[in-house]
């Protein structure tokens, strides 16, 4: 493999882990994708037990024999605390996937492959929500993103539960009618809400078949539901709050600074959604260039390595480009 210098990069979710190896040309060796990472579900040793298998399988696949890494960027799910980072670190410290390593949260990877800007703020909502903000001094901005005992409210699996929550007390007469209560009755089969309730209690109606509602409370919000349409215009407020707090947490308000949105829901593009929140943040920062990724995030975790590697401009725009590539072509699949 010659005098090449090749790092390695991982973004580490709750339900699948993306692991690149390239070298400082932005060449990608190896792509290879596993199963969630995230420390805070597996427990920290089990999730770097993991890691060690899918990063032994990118060697293999890169031919890499002997040649060490330069450098791991590992990005997971869950490891929101500085307590965590620190516990996650001193695991990829002792697993030696590479001289020098980074350990952060995910979002973080997020940010990166939305922008090469010094001074940004990204918001991931897939099934649930979090926040990071980075400014071009060094400092940092991030939420404990641990739910509501953090203060979050939505992301897709929330949004869910609200979508089964209005349509329950719209059929029993609570609050008001609404359209979720025959979308989602149908949506399970049965014809009404008490159906759908007593099924999902006694085992009869899986309870995973009340996750993709929240995909289902876009569709009713869409045809004109007021019901729907609250819950989406809570969900972006809570998306315009993280970023207008993060934002002068950095002292961003009046520069022009990047906004990467991302994970399911955003990434979505729902009208109803993205345009409130580009509305929102324009009003509070009418510099900010708010952009949605469409890439996977590990791309991010490979910038960070070719950042770190101090790697030319023209290695960063081949990374970007050949996992594009390598993303249009799994999406064909």
């Amino acid at each position: 493999m010659g005098t090449m210098t090749y790092w390695v990069a991982v973004d580490g979710g709750n339900s699948k882990t993306d692991v690149l190896i390239g070298d400082t040309d932005g060449k990608v060796h190896a792509y290879v994708r596993g199963p969630g990472s995230s420390p805070q579900t597996l427990g920290v040793e089990p999730a770097m037990r993991l890691l060690d298998r899918l990063i032994s399988t990118a060697r293999d696949e890169a031919g890499l024999g002997d040649n060490q890494l330069e450098r791991a960027e590992v990005f997971l799910a869950g490891v929101d605390l500085p307590e965590e980072v620190a516990v996650a670190a001193e695991a990829v410290h002792r697993s030696g996937w590479a001289r020098s390593y980074r350990v952060d949260n995910d979002t973080f990877a997020l940010m990166r492959a939305g922008t090469d800007e010094a001074e940004a703020v990204a918001v991931v909502c897939g099934a649930g929500i979090n926040c990071v903000g980075r400014a071009s001094d060094g400092r940092s901005a991030r939420f404990p993103a641990l739910g509501m005992i953090s203060g979050d409210w939505g992301g897709g699996q929330h949004l869910a539960s609200l979508a089964m929550w209005h349509a329950a007390r719209g059929e029993d007469g609570r609050g008001p009618a609404t359209a979720l209560q025959s979308a989602v009755a149908r949506h399970c089969g049965v014809q009404t809400v008490e159906e759908v309730i007593a099924g999902v209690h006694l085992g009869t109606i899986p309870k995973s078949r009340l996750d993709s509602l929240s995909e289902l409370l876009f569709a009713v919000a869409a045809t004109g539901d007021e019901v729907a349409r609250r819950v989406i215009a809570r969900q972006a407020m809570e998306i315009v709050a993280l970023v207008t707090v993060a934002a002068d947490r950095l002292d961003l308000r009046d520069l022009r600074y990047a906004v990467v949105l991302g994970g399911g829901v955003l990434r979505a593009q729902h009208p109803l959604l993205d345009e409130a929140i580009r509305d929102g943040i324009g009003a509070h920062s009418p510099r900010a260039l708010v952009s949605v990724l469409t890439q996977p995030p590990v791309l991010g975790a490979g910038l960070f390595a070719l950042d770190s590697l101090a790697a030319t401009a023209e290695s960063h725009q081949t990374l970007r480009h050949l996992v594009a590539v390598f993303n249009q072509v799994s999406a064909a699949l």
